[in-house]
């Protein structure tokens, strides 16, 4: 069965951006719990990475799932002004750790996988390399900033399909 992917940015709304706390709001809590036990039965998975203000999501799974889980995306009130980066087809998932986890990161992390290369979710290898592409970057940044693989503590591992 293919896998499909789609990734894109978008502004957090006002429930869910950081009231300057540091601490994720209830509402994004709520919402990564909510995607993580949807995602999980329709085989997908992802990350989503938040510096306070904004959301890269990465989203990766069967066509039908993927559809569904990101028509779920484009219908939510919690964020808004979402561009999307790449959508297209993959050889292998490159995170299939959780059905969904979100991670903070630094404004700085965040622009750099946002503005780098999305072209067909290449990945070269080097995250460090002048030319890495934004899967190598994105992996890179889940490795370091999850101690990957990690499960989410609030959403069991995916179940085989088998």
């Amino acid at each position: 069965m293919p896998i499909r992917a789609v990734v894109y940015v978008s502004e957090a709304g006002p429930r869910v951006a950081d009231s300057g706390s540091g601490l994720p709001s209830e509402k994004l809590e709520e919402l990564v719990h909510d995607a993580a036990r949807f995602n999980r039965d329709a085989g997908v998975t992802g990350v989503l990475l938040f510096d306070g203000a904004r959301f890269l999501q990465y989203l990766e799974g069967p066509e039908d799932g993927l559809a569904v889980a990101y028509s779920r995306v484009l219908g939510s009130q919690s964020h808004d002004g979402i561009v999307e980066l790449q959508r297209g087809r993959v050889g292998q998932r490159r995170l299939p750790f959780w059905p969904m986890r979100w991670l903070p990161v630094e404004r700085r992390e965040f622009s750099s996988v946002a503005h780098a290369d999305w072209t067909r979710f290449n990945r070269r290898g080097d995250a460090e390399a002048l030319n890495a592409t934004a899967m190598d970057r994105l992996v890179s940044l889940v490795q370091i900033r999850a101690a990957t693989p990690v499960i989410a503590r609030d959403a069991p591992p995916l179940r085989s399909a088998l």
